[in-house]
């Protein structure tokens, strides 16, 4: 296990525009992560989940028949520049519409995707185009070109039977599931991956799973058998970056291990070169062992290093975690 001195390690040359990462996930845990991305490369490629069903993006897709856009929003949102238009556009692409209405908790990027979406008939093009209009330093792509449901079983779902398996289908219920959850799926089955994020991952230097919702968020990209494929023959190096603390509901009472051992059972061919942790998230010498050697198992090392934000709010900190990437991503 390696740990950076000083909270983080020092940076090193890079080719002029950076690495090419590809970065896999969803919601907050991505929107952190590209965060912190676009602060270290210019050739920065989000493959975003398509598998949310509650709120906003829950109205638009049983509406009109599409891909959940706000995932892919908040992608969008998260590389926005530091200048004033890049901050103008992000808050403007995240506004809720208050109020009792019909518009009432739509976020206005969502609102704006869709529309795109109706007018070119192109889901890659249009989130393209959005990407334009905000300056984002990156693009963004759903995993598929389809919409797609989550389920999965889950282990004492109903408090009054807790030995019993049942099935927990979508996003937001299995959330908000009190049970545990033991394996997920996607519906339909082996979905076709947009072709445009294949070709990213194979042209990348490096693939970065997480952080996020582990079941939600992360292991679905796994789901999908052509970028599974891509991910396992990849030249390109593979990093998993873990959540700060257990999900409640998904990942309740999850050591850092559990984390890395789910996604190899999800993923039994997949392997990693670097796993990346902030030493809050090990509790006790034990467990870091038990994290080295989930790790070892698929072929990585783990790197300790204080990428959690200030405050004792389990977040990552965009900066921390910008410096700790621009070491290691060489």
């Amino acid at each position: 296990m390696i740990e950076a001195e000083d909270g983080a390690p020092a940076r090193r040359d890079r080719a002029p525009g950076g690495p090419r990462v590809v970065a896999f996930g969803g919601g907050h845990g991505m929107y952190a992560c590209l965060s912190a991305l676009r602060r270290v490369t210019d050739r920065l490629t989000a493959v975003v989940t398509v598998a949310d069903d509650g709120g906003s993006s829950g109205r638009i897709r049983r509406e009109l028949a599409v891909l959940p856009p706000g995932d892919l929003r908040m992608a969008l949102a998260a590389l926005c520049g530091d200048d004033e238009w890049g901050r103008t556009w992000a808050n403007a692409l995240q506004h809720r519409f208050s109020g009792d209405g019909h518009l009432a908790g739509h976020a206005l990027g969502n609102l704006l995707i869709v529309a795109l979406w109706e007018q070119l008939h192109d889901p890659v093009g249009a989130l393209d185009l959005v990407g334009r209009l905000l300056g984002a330093q990156g693009r963004v792509l759903p995993m598929s070109a389809v919409p797609l449901e989550i389920e999965a079983s889950v282990r004492g779902a109903d408090p009054a039977h807790p030995d019993a398996i049942s099935t927990v289908r979508g996003q937001h219920a299995l959330a908000k599931t009190s049970g545990e959850v033991l394996a997920v799926r996607l519906l339909p089955e082996n979905p076709p991956a947009v072709p445009e994020a294949v070709a990213a991952i194979h042209e990348a230097d490096w693939a970065i799973l997480g952080p996020g919702s582990w079941f939600t968020s992360v292991l679905p990209h796994l789901l999908v058998p052509e970028l599974a494929e891509a991910l396992i023959t990849t030249r390109a190096r593979r990093m998993l970056v873990l959540n700060l603390v257990p999900q409640a509901g998904e990942t309740d009472g999850y050591t850092a291990a559990d984390h890395v051992e789910v996604l190899a059972a999800h993923a039994p061919a997949l392997r990693l070169d670097t796993v990346l942790v902030d030493p809050s998230s090990i509790r006790g010498d034990e467990e870091g062992r038990q994290l080295a050697k989930a790790a070892a198992e698929l072929g990585a090392q783990v790197y300790t290093a204080a990428v959690a934000a200030q405050g004792g709010v389990p977040y990552h900190d965009p900066e921390r975690l910008a410096a700790v990437l621009r070491s290691l991503l060489v």
